[in-house]
């Protein structure tokens, strides 16, 4: 059997009509940045992850960087986030000229809360967390501790579009949330995209005119800003993959049950739940100390797999100028060295399924 990492042409044709339609609609429409469906999408969008407004961008990149940029963060500031964080996250501080202050994660792979406080000086501005693989950070936690220093919160939510705690989404606990679309996301694209969520209609304001070359209206700029605009077409399947989003989910949930339960190998760790919270399962990362080893033998028979990621921020060459060193964040460079992610989208076959368990409990049996 042959199971790739994703298959997105399978979720494409699986609601193809509908895809369809939205686009030759919008097309039809002969208004392609900036319209109705865009506005439609973001209104959308923010009522379902419970915030007032919606902001949509060129990617979640640019998200995160306008998010930092409107919140006034920026040379001399420092950022607090987690070590193993994707690069991009620690990006959208640098590009404004802000320093990452890194701590590490917990055992769920989010922002380790216990270890915040300890990183906080006079120049600290924000707490970035970021909910990798499909689970929100202990935001009620983060809240916490924000309101007691008087800091400013960025939700890094780029892979968890429906994920709560305790009832509330990922996305909602902050001054600026910030979405990826991209293609393979729980909520994807036809292509790139991302959105800013926010509940301060100043900030509102303030991000429409950063995407639109700092202006309120046409050739009037008011602040500097740049073009990062989420466009129509995209916005169109957007909206109809939002339709879907929830029973999406739920079926990545019934996959990572059936993971959960079935894998047994006992050199392979699976992901653990945080108490109070919904995992969506953008992705399912297990750790095995032997992490190549098992990615080669799943390779063999015919399982697809990738890394999320094999090397922490603090130890990318572009970021050599802070000047970490190998061992100074030892559970995330553990992470960056054991983590191997597994199949997971909601087209998967339950046969496919039972056959990656089946090749992960058969590994180092042979």
């Amino acid at each position: 059997m042959n199971i790739p990492f994703n298959d997105l042409k399978r979720a494409f044709d699986k609601r193809q009509v509908s895809y369809e339609t939205a686009l030759v609609d919008a097309l039809r429409s002969g208004y392609y940045v900036l319209g109705e469906r865009l506005r439609e999408f973001e209104s959308s969008f923010a009522r379902y992850i419970g915030m007032q407004y919606g902001i949509g961008v060129n990617s979640g990149q640019d998200a995160l960087i306008l998010a930092v940029r409107a919140l006034g963060i920026g040379l001399g500031d420092e950022v607090i986030v987690q070590a193993n964080a994707y690069i991009a996250s620690v990006l959208g501080i640098t590009e404004n000229g802000a320093t990452p202050v890194f701590v590490e994660p917990d055992e769920y792979f989010g922002i380790d809360c216990s270890r915040i406080e300890s990183a906080i000086t006079e120049r600290t501005k924000a707490i970035l967390p970021v909910h990798l693989y499909g689970q929100p950070c202990d935001m009620e936690r983060v809240s916490q501790i924000a309101k007691k220093h008087g800091l400013l919160v960025v939700e890094d939510c780029a892979q968890c579009h429906g994920s709560m705690q305790n009832g509330v989404k990922a996305g909602s606990f902050s001054d600026i949330s910030c979405f990826s679309f991209y293609p393979t996301k729980p909520l994807g694209a036809f292509g790139d995209g991302g959105m800013c969520l926010t509940n301060d209609a100043d900030l509102d304001e303030r991000l429409r005119m950063l995407r639109f070359y700092g202006s309120r209206e046409k050739y009037v700029n008011e602040i500097e800003g740049v073009n990062s605009r989420l466009d129509e077409l995209q916005a169109a399947c957007l909206g109809v993959r939002l339709r879907y989003l929830d029973e999406d989910n739920e079926r990545r949930q019934v996959i990572a049950r059936r993971y959960r339960d079935g894998i047994s190998n006992p050199s392979v760790e699976i992901p653990q739940i945080r108490p109070g919270c919904t995992h969506v399962f953008h992705l399912f990362p297990v750790l095995c100390g032997e992490r190549d080893a098992l990615a080669h033998h799943l390779a063999e028979k015919g399982v697809g797999t990738s890394i999320h990621y094999p090397i922490p921020p603090h130890l990318q060459k572009c970021y050599a100028r802070l000047g970490y060193q190998p061992g100074d964040f030892p559970l995330s460079e553990r992470y960056a060295d054991c983590e191997l992610s597994l199949p997971i989208y909601a087209e998967m076959e339950d046969e496919e399924v039972a056959y990656v368990i089946e090749a992960v409990n058969s590994f180092g049996a042979e």
